[in-house]
């Protein structure tokens, strides 16, 4: 089993930051891509980021230039770095990973709880 546990979520201001985190434990061979979802309430969940393996990387056009991602493989991790906010950046953010466990050769998606980010105006 596998779980990945979401931190850093909470109330800002336009304008300012957040750190989301992301790590995941458990009966893990390795990790492929690794993302990050955000659902606000009437709409559907959408990518905000994602993260190859290779390091490479896909944004929502909506948060290009103010959000980054990067892997934190110390802890099977993810982050995601969100400057710039807007209260448009309102919603649940998920974690989702991409894991191959021990016994397996296809990976399995798993997602987080998800955390929630509130953006004032």
């Amino acid at each position: 089993q596998v779980q990945l546990v979401e931190s850093g979520g909470g109330l800002v201001q336009a304008g300012g930051s957040l750190r989301l985190s992301c790590a995941a434990s458990g009966n893990i061979r390795s990790i492929n891509d690794m993302g990050w979802y955000r659902q606000s309430p009437g709409k559907q969940r959408e990518l905000v980021a994602a993260i190859r393996s290779d390091g490479s990387t896909d944004f929502a056009e909506s948060v290009k230039g103010r959000f980054t991602i990067s892997r934190e493989n110390a802890k099977n991790g993810v982050a995601l770095q969100m400057n710039s906010l807007k209260p448009g950046d309102t919603a649940v953010y998920y974690c989702n990973a991409l894991v191959v466990v021990w016994g397996r050769v296809q990976s399995t998606p798993y997602w987080g709880q998800g955390t929630q980010v509130t953006v004032s105006s």
